[in-house]
């Protein structure tokens, strides 16, 4: 029987709808997995029966996360989604009580970073100059800048590389790594930009961008696949 992924929605203010990157869910399901487009709702009980449901859990990218949740003032450049953010701690809380598989991208790093009580550089260009590319334009399938993958860390287990070519599309990024996690990749100028929870199942999250390129790179495809594998 197929692994049922409860996939944390995207949110579209200006439509006032959820919506979705196919590739979240192929992606899931080139990997042997049955992807569902979770509602968005602020309501912890219904959360959880939709938590019940699933298998494991992917937290996709969108929003900034709201600076008040690691004690900073929001700059004038940050656009956040409150409901979200209410949604996710609910559904990583439950993930992390009852040992189910989590895997983020992009906004999914930051959050899991910031709700374990890590914190973030609100916006790379002000806060972290830097000549590393980390918003490329499209197409979205191609090498944007390295990663140095951590020895000894499950990422690194995994690929067998000790550098990977990772497409990028973000101005947010993890500052203080949470006490719960640690880093398995590292930008070439010094962002943590994959990380783990030690002890857990499987508790994965990383800054790129896997979903726009597993179809031309294996290691992206070997992503999706361990996260389901621990499904």
């Amino acid at each position: 029987m197929k692994k049922t992924i409860g996939v944390l929605p995207l949110w579209d203010d200006e439509k006032d709808s959820i919506w979705m990157l196919p590739g979240y869910l192929e992606g899931i399901m080139q990997a042997g997995g049955l992807p569902i487009i979770l509602p968005i709702t602020e309501n912890p009980e219904d959360i959880i029966a939709l938590c019940e449901k699933c298998d494991g859990f992917l937290f996709t990218g969108g929003q900034d996360v709201e600076p008040e949740l690691y004690g900073q003032e929001p700059l004038d450049n940050v656009e956040t989604c409150p409901m979200r953010d209410t949604m996710e701690a609910v559904v990583l809380d439950y993930a992390l009580e009852h040992n189910k598989a989590v895997f983020g991208i992009c906004r999914g790093v930051q959050f899991i970073n910031v709700h374990l009580g890590g914190t973030l550089y609100q916006d790379i260009p002000s806060q972290y100059p830097t000549s590393t590319a980390h918003r490329m334009s499209a197409p979205y399938d191609r090498e944007c800048h390295k990663v140095c993958v951590i020895k000894n860390s499950p990422l690194h287990s995994l690929l067998k590389q000790d550098t990977l070519g990772v497409n990028s599309c973000h101005h947010q990024a993890v500052r203080e790594i949470a006490p719960s996690l640690e880093a398995m990749a590292v930008s070439e100028d010094g962002l943590a930009e994959a990380l783990y929870m030690p002890g857990k199942e499987f508790v994965w999250a990383v800054q790129w961008h896997p979903e726009f390129n597993y179809r031309v790179d294996e290691h992206s495809r070997k992503l999706f696949d361990i996260f389901l594998s621990h499904c």
